[in-house]
């Protein structure tokens, strides 16, 4: 669901519930989305699967390399 603002200011007990049950409801400012409000146990969910390499792999900067380089490193004499 969706809400401006101000209603979201006005209705915050409502919003909350409502991501609690429903899932995420979204606030706008001027008609453009501006952050998302999620249960807890949602964002912990989620925060929990989150891999470097989906972010990256997902990140909007062009240039990104996913991918593992096989160099295994040098070797060192201890001692």
């Amino acid at each position: 669901m969706s809400w401006q603002l101000q209603d979201a200011k006005n209705h915050l007990s409502e919003v909350v519930q409502l991501a609690m049950s429903e899932g995420p409801q979204t606030i706008t400012r001027h008609g453009k989305p501006v952050v998302v409000v999620v249960s807890a146990e949602q964002y912990n969910r989620e925060n929990g699967r989150e891999r470097l390499s989906r972010v990256l792999r997902d990140c909007p900067v062009k240039g990104w390399k996913t991918t593992r380089s096989r160099d295994v490193g040098r070797t060192l004499k201890l001692g």
